[in-house]
C-alpha cells in the first residue's frame, strides 16, 4: 500500500497514511463536485467513503462531472462513481446510497467527515441540520458560473445564507473541479490530523479585469 502512496508518505509518513484507512466519508451528491471529489479522496487511502445520489447521468453532465463519459447515459451517478473509484484504487471501501439525502441519515451511519457536493441551498440547509445532529463536521461547496465558494463548517451556522429555490447560472467546468479541489485539500488535511481553519468561508471570483480574487467572511454562530 505504501508503494502505491509513495508521494504522500514523503508529505507526511507512513503513520498518518495508515490512520487514513480507518477514515469515514460521506460524499453528498455524485455530480459535478461529487465527481471531483470522488476522484481526489477515493485515491488517497481513505477507507471507506459513502456516496449518496439519486439522479441518473445525462449527457449535458458529462462536460464537467469528470466520472462520467459518452455512453453512461441513464446510468445510476452514484453507482458509476462507485465503480470508478475502486478500478483506480484497491485500499477504499466505497457504497452507493441510491436516494436523496433523508434516506441516508436514517441509515444511522457514523463517518469522520460530511462533504456536500450538491447544487441548492435548501439541501445543504439539511446537510447542515444533520450535521449538527450528529456532532459532525461538514465542507460546504458551491460553484456559479467563473465563481465558487468553499466552507469547513464545524460550530457555524448555514443560516446566514439566504435559503431559496434560486436557479444558478451557466457554469464554466473548470471552477468546478477547482472548488472540489479546495474542498478535498481540506478534507484530506482533517483526516490526516493537519490543521484546517474552520468556520471560515472562502470565496473565490473573477473580476471584470479578469484578475482573481479571494475573500475571506467569518461565518456567525
Amino acid at each position: 500500500m505504501m508503494h502505491y502512496f509513495h508521494r504522500q508518505v514523503q508529505l507526511w509518513g507512513e503513520e498518518t497514511q495508515q490512520s487514513l484507512q480507518s477514515k469515514k466519508i460521506v460524499i453528498i451528491g455524485c455530480g459535478g463536485l461529487g465527481s471531483s471529489l470522488a476522484y481526489a479522496l477515493g485515491s488517497s487511502g481513505i477507507g471507506e467513503i459513502h456516496l449518496v445520489d439519486f439522479d441518473e447521468v445525462s449527457v449535458h453532465n458529462i462536460h464537467r462531472q469528470i466520472a462520467f463519459k459518452l455512453g453512461d447515459e441513464g446510468k445510476l451517478k452514484a453507482s458509476v462513481v462507485k465503480e470508478s473509484i475502486e478500478s483506480r484504487c484497491p485500499f477504499v471501501k466505497v457504497q452507493a446510497h441510491i436516494g436523496r439525502l433523508e434516506a441516508f441519515t436514517c441509515k444511522g451511519i457514523e463517518v469522520d467527515l460530511i462533504i456536500d457536493a450538491t447544487d441548492n441551498l435548501p439541501t445543504r440547509a439539511l446537510i447542515d441540520l444533520y450535521a449538527k445532529e450528529v456532532k459532525t463536521p461538514w465542507l460546504y461547496g458551491s460553484v456559479e458560473a467563473f465563481n465558487g465558494q468553499v466552507c469547513f463548517f464545524e460550530k457555524s451556522s448555514f443560516k446566514a445564507f439566504q435559503i431559496s429555490n434560486k436557479t444558478p447560472a451557466g457554469i464554466a467546468a473548470p471552477i468546478v473541479m477547482h472548488i472540489a479541489s479546495l474542498q478535498a485539500n481540506l478534507a484530506l488535511r482533517y483526516l490526516a490530523g493537519l490543521s484546517v481553519k474552520k468556520d471560515l468561508l472562502y470565496y473565490l471570483y473573477i473580476n471584470d479585469e479578469g484578475e482573481l480574487i479571494t475573500q475571506k467572511f467569518g461565518m456567525p454562530y
